[in-house]
């Protein structure tokens, strides 16, 4: 049986500190975005600055079985019809270019996680498109987050963006648990039907992590073990937030929609930050089966 441990309001100002964190990193990456840049160059500048702040990054290192090589890098850097978990190697990005950077942080034991997927330089209208829906999916997905909600509502909402658009989504992976550790149930899916799935809570934690694929949903996963490809060689692109429900919705902890669109708004108004209290309970669990 599942436990999905609920925050405490302190707790969750204490991810809200690593998730802006991850978002800093982001906009420190913005200018470097750019063709000739090498991946391994953009995953040495995160390296550096969360070694300045005295963060650790979860993926470095990280393996989810023995039978999986740890993984390399201290972010995914996947370009093009790479769909998640690519390794930052020596390849330069190129003019047209689309590159989703995944980047966690572990600050003060508390882990922040997000994808943000940058065009490099002009990008081609198909390419934009595919950019501009999937940011509209997470967005869809974020505005059906809150205390009494289902997670299958956020799985619609961000089904019914993506397909409506023609494109596909990726079924086998999914958003997760986040807090003490970078994966925590539940297990959050991308696709589903309103009013199913389990019941949100206040002090919830989890991530929202569109995968879109231009083409089918189908998968494949390279000889390197990590890195996921579409089926068909056509662009996927991703955007994740870490959000935490709300006593009247949620709230992005890891604001790099903000952060990196100096003018933008909050996503959607039950994403706005809600006050913390100087003294509050501990964590505690419930059940996934009473959900």
């Amino acid at each position: 049986m599942r436990m999905i441990v609920l925050r405490s309001p302190s707790e969750i100002e204490a991810m809200r500190r690593a998730g802006d964190l991850v978002a800093r990193a982001f906009a420190l990456l913005d200018p470097h975005v750019r063709a000739g840049t090498r991946l391994d160059e953009l995953d040495r500048l995160v390296a550096e600055l969360l070694r300045s702040e005295g963060a650790g990054a979860p993926y470095k290192g990280y393996r989810p079985s023995p039978s999986v090589p740890p993984f390399p890098g201290t972010v995914c850097a996947s370009v093009n019809e790479q769909v998640v978990h690519g390794i930052p190697g020596p390849r330069k990005l190129r003019e047209g270019d689309i590159v989703g950077i995944d980047i966690g942080a572990t600050l003060g034991g508390w882990v922040g996680d997000a994808c943000y997927t940058y065009a490099v330089g002009g990008v081609p209208p198909r390419a934009r498109r595919l950019l501009d829906v999937t940011r509209e999916s997470l967005e869809a997905g974020i505005a059906e987050v809150g205390p009494g909600k289902r997670l299958g509502d956020a799985g619609a909402a961000i089904q019914e963006v993506a397909e409506g658009a023609g494109y596909g989504v990726v079924r086998e992976l999914g958003g997760h648990g986040v807090g003490r550790n970078l994966h925590e149930d539940p297990h959050v899916n991308h696709f589903g039907k309103r009013g199913h799935g389990m019941r949100l809570r206040e002090g919830m934690t989890f991530t929202l992590e569109p995968m879109v694929n231009e083409g089918t949903p189908e998968i494949e996963l390279l000889r390197d073990g990590w890195t996921v490809v579409t089926g068909d060689g056509k662009l996927s692109a991703q955007y994740e937030h870490t959000i935490a429900v709300t006593k009247t919705g949620c709230e992005i902890l890891t604001p790099w929609h903000l952060r990196m669109d100096e003018t933008a708004e909050p996503v959607a108004p039950s994403a706005s930050r809600t006050p913390v209290a100087e003294v509050q309970p501990p964590e505690r669990s419930v059940s996934s089966a009473a959900a």
